[in-house]
C-alpha cells in the first residue's frame, strides 16, 4: 500500500520513510492538509498529517469521498480534527498519544534561559563585534518561584528541570501529580500562582476551558518583571492582550513556541513576503520577546517516538485491531460525544 503524508519537514522524511519500509510506501508531501490540499489525498486509503493540517468536516468529507478509510494524525493535540464528522464518515482517526516529554520540556527551559539572559539579543550584537552589556543583565533563577500550569508528563519533566535549579515550585492542574508533590510542588489556585511566580510555564492542552487562559486578567495579576512560556498551544494565549501588556512595559520577558493564529505561518518561509498579521508583527518587535516556530517537539528522539506510533496505528487499522491512540473506529462514537 502507498500511505500519502502531509506537512512532512525535510528533516522528518528520511525517518519517515525509514519506518515504513518493508511495510509501506510513502509519498511525503510538505504542504498541509487543508481545503485546497485535500483533492490530492484522492485514490490513499491512509492518509497521515501533522498538527497544523485543518481537518474540518468539509476537509474529512473530501477526503472519504476519495476513499480515505484512516486519518493518522502525527501529534498528540487533535483539536484541529472534527472528530463527530470523521465519526459519521466512518473514518478512523489516529494520533500520537505521547512522546518523548523531554523534548518539549527542555525546550522550554531553553526559551526561559533565552529571554531571563537575553542570549539572542547578545548574539546579534556580538556578529557585530558590539561586546556591550548594556542592556542584558539577567536573574540568577535559583531560589525564585515557577509557576506550572499543567502537571503531566511535559509539566513534571519541566518541574524536575526547575528544582534542580533550586527554584520554589508552585502548580496548577485539575488532579494533582504526586511526583511533583515530592519534589516540593505547592499546589495552588490561578489567582497565587499568578502573584507570586517569577517564571511562569505552559502545559496544559487546548480546550474549550483553557482558551485563553492567560487572558488580559491573567497577565494583570502577574508580576511586572515575570517571565511567561508558552511550548503548548498557542490558543491558551490572548496575544492581543499580551501585546497591550507588554506595550505597558510589563513582563521582563515572554518565549513563544506557539502562536494562537499560527496555521498558514509556521512551518513556511515567509521572509519575502508581506505580513499581514498585525498582532503577530508587533508582538516581534519586541526586544524581550522570542518566538520560534513550534519546534519544541522536534528533537530525534521524539519525532522518531512520533513516527513509531503512526507505524502502529497504521499497522493496526489494516490489521482490524484497536489501540489507545485510536480517537474514531467504525461503529464507536468519540469518545467526548458519547
Amino acid at each position: 500500500m502507498e500511505i500519502i503524508a502531509f506537512g512532512v519537514q525535510a528533516d522528518e522524511r528520511p525517518l519517515l520513510v525509514k519506518a515504513f519500509a518493508g511495510r509501506h510506501q510513502v509519498r511525503c508531501l510538505d504542504v498541509f492538509l487543508n481545503r485546497d490540499t485535500a483533492p490530492i489525498a484522492a485514490g490513499y486509503e491512509v492518509v497521515s498529517v501533522s498538527v497544523n493540517a485543518d481537518l474540518c468536516a468539509e476537509v474529512i468529507q473530501e477526503l472519504a469521498v476519495g476513499g480515505t478509510k484512516m486519518i493518522a494524525q502525527r501529534s498528540t493535540g487533535y483539536n484541529n480534527i472534527d472528530l463527530e464528522a470523521a465519526a459519521d464518515l466512518g473514518v478512523t482517526v489516529g494520533r500520537v498519544s505521547s512522546y518523548s516529554p523531554y523534548s518539549v520540556a527542555e525546550f522550554a527551559w531553553g526559551l526561559a534561559m533565552a529571554v531571563n539572559r537575553r542570549i539572542v539579543r547578545a548574539a546579534n550584537r556580538t556578529r557585530n563585534f558590539d561586546f556591550r552589556l548594556d542592556g542584558l543583565m539577567g536573574r540568577d533563577l535559583h531560589g525564585r518561584t515557577v509557576g506550572v500550569l499543567g502537571t503531566g508528563k511535559i509539566g513534571e519533566a519541566f518541574t524536575r528541570i526547575a528544582h534542580g535549579f533550586g527554584m520554589e515550585l508552585l502548580g496548577w492542574d485539575i488532579a494533582e501529580n504526586p511526583r511533583c508533590a515530592e519534589l516540593g510542588m505547592k499546589y495552588v489556585g490561578l489567582d497565587r500562582l499568578f502573584a507570586e511566580s517569577d517564571l511562569i510555564s505552559l502545559h496544559v492542552p487546548l480546550l474549550e476551558s483553557t482558551r485563553h487562559l492567560i487572558d488580559a486578567a491573567a497577565l494583570a495579576a502577574m508580576k511586572d518583571d515575570a517571565i511567561l512560556v508558552n511550548s503548548s498551544r498557542g490558543g491558551l494565549v490572548d496575544t492581543a492582550a499580551l501585546v497591550e501588556t507588554l506595550k505597558a512595559g510589563r513582563l521582563a520577558g515572554v518565549g513563544l513556541d506557539v502562536y494562537e493564529e499560527e496555521a498558514g505561518l509556521f512551518f513556511f518561509d515567509k521572509s519575502l513576503e508581506v505580513i499581514d498579521d498585525d498582532t503577530l508583527a508587533r508582538l516581534m518587535t519586541f526586544g524581550n520577546v522570542l518566538v520560534t516556530s513550534h519546534q519544541a517537539y522536534f528533537t530525534e528522539d521524539a519525532v522518531g517516538q512520533i513516527i513509531g506510533a503512526t507505524v502502529r496505528n497504521v499497522e493496526d487499522y489494516l490489521a482490524g485491531r484497536v489501540n489507545d491512540n485510536f480517537l474514531v473506529t467504525p461503529g464507536q462514537r468519540p469518545a467526548a460525544a458519547r
